[in-house]
């Protein structure tokens, strides 16, 4: 987490140079006039503070304002987009007392910012999210720690009003994560599918799935989480388009019902790194892509036969097939090989 420290006071100054001391990587900035008791590595600004604040907002994981919260409030009122996209914000008093989880206390980590700056300050964190203080796991916790994308944020506030009424929800999650994480806590039913899920009767419902659910499984009460663990292999002839890969990816995935928010990266041959189309496609869903040499290629036994076109092009007898095998860390093919015009895919699902 990349974090800014602002003080613009005297004590504030003190109090966060002793935080910047704290933190592996920090950058603290400080009212000019100030800048003597900031210490070594202080950044002095003269400006105003809400510039300040709006430079940084965008590239900037969280923040720890040493000022009044009504202050604070000002400040970053305009700058708001989404409480998936917004930084971390933690309050402090220039006396070190209070360190308040503001914003993003969950998905952005301000309750975990507030505990580590209490720590290191000895002041006492505040945390107002209704799940931790009545001790309780959150949905969007969940979904952090495990890595998985949340369908519809708005349900998180539904399924965690839920776990606060005591309410039971019933649960379909074949990986076991989330029977780990509530450990017995909370009124919770786990299902092996979806169909027995719905029939159960409990008053929501949460879904861990890389599947397209259809419409008749739609409800207001229900979350869908969903798992990184697709893995997209794509092979193309030099020059072809982001749109055409785009196109047959779409098209598997809708008659496969697959979710493309479950893609985790893309698998290609080495050869195809520097690919302009599909370096625009892999950006596009803000995808990692892992390429593999021809040797690598080789090397996985793969269901569909040789291809004459790759091994004459780079040595490889396959692209798609192998590439998503590798890259999905050994895991089963969901889709073998299919073609369409400049584009071959597989996509394969991590073990």
């Amino acid at each position: 987490m990349r974090v800014a420290i602002i003080a613009i006071t005297r004590h504030g100054a003190q109090l966060g140079a002793r935080l910047k001391e704290g933190f592996a990587a920090a950058d603290f900035f400080v009212l000019q006039k100030h800048s003597g008791q900031a210490g070594k590595g202080a950044i002095p600004f003269i400006g105003e503070l809400k510039e300040l604040v709006r430079e940084l907002w965008p590239k900037t994981n969280g923040f720890v304002l040493i000022m009044a919260t009504g202050i604070v409030v000002r400040l970053i009122a305009p700058l708001l987009e989404r409480k998936d996209l917004d930084p971390a914000v933690v309050v402090m008093d220039d006396a070190g007392r209070f360190a308040i989880s503001l914003l993003s206390g969950h998905l952005g980590g301000a309750n975990e910012l507030a505990a580590k700056c209490a720590f290191i300050s000895g002041a006492r964190e505040v945390i107002t999210t209704a799940t931790d203080v009545n001790n309780l796991p959150s949905f969007d916790m969940l979904a952090k720690e495990q890595g998985w994308v949340i369908d519809d944020l708005a349900r998180v506030k539904t399924l965690n009003s839920l776990l606060l009424e005591g309410e039971e929800l019933a649960v379909v999650d074949l990986s076991g994560r989330t029977r780990a994480w509530f450990h017995g806590r909370c009124k919770l039913s786990f299902h092996e599918t979806f169909v027995e899920a719905l029939k159960s009767g409990a008053k929501g419902y949460l879904f861990v799935t890389n599947r397209h659910l259809p419409l008749q499984v739609q409800s207001e009460s229900l979350l869908v989480l969903r798992p990184r663990n697709l893995v997209l292999g794509i092979g193309c002839n030099s020059g072809t388009g982001a749109a055409e890969i785009d196109e047959l990816v779409r098209s598997q995935f809708k008659r496969l019902f697959l979710s493309i928010k479950s893609v985790k990266c893309v698998g290609t041959a080495v050869a195809k790194r520097d690919e302009p189309g599909l370096l625009a496609f892999a950006e596009q869903f803000n995808l990692p892509i892992s390429v593999f040499e021809s040797s690598e290629l080789n090397g996985v036994a793969t269901p569909s036969p040789p291809s004459l076109h790759a091994m004459e092009a780079i040595g490889a007898a396959g692209v798609a097939e192998p590439a998503a095998i590798l890259a999905s860390g050994g895991g089963r093919l969901l889709l073998k090989k299919v073609k369409s015009g400049n584009v071959t895919l597989a996509i394969a699902e991590t073990s």
